[in-house]
């Protein structure tokens, strides 16, 4: 088993920044993939980004540009760098985790951006 729990969303004007965590705890060895999806209200969960055990990172268009994602495999952390924050950026973020093709979710973290 796997368990992630995100932080650092939060209420941020257009145009400011954010920066989300993802700690993984439990069994965390040969996870592979980790990334962000998010869900705004109303519509379906979509990727944001994602990164391999590599390093090699994968945005979606609506995001490249402004988002980082990056790993820290000693801390078994996931982050996610948001600039210029937009309002449809608005939604739940989660984190997710493969391993040995399993999926892991966090419970979300809800980022508010207000124009």
């Amino acid at each position: 088993q796997v368990q992630l729990v995100e932080s650092g969303g939060g209420l941020v004007q257009a145009g400011g920044s954010l920066r989300l965590s993802c700690a993984a705890s439990g069994s965390i060895s040969s996870i592979s993939t980790v990334g962000w999806h998010r869900q705004a209200p109303g519509k379906q969960r979509e990727l944001v980004a994602s990164i391999t055990s590599a390093g090699l990172g994968n945005y979606a268009d609506s995001v490249k540009g402004r988002f980082t994602i990056s790993r820290d495999n000693a801390k078994n952390t996931l982050y996610l760098q948001m600039n210029s924050l937009k309002p449809e950026d608005t939604a739940v973020y989660y984190c997710k985790a493969m391993k040995w093709g399993r999926a892991y979710w966090g419970q979300g973290t809800q980022v508010t951006v207000s124009s």
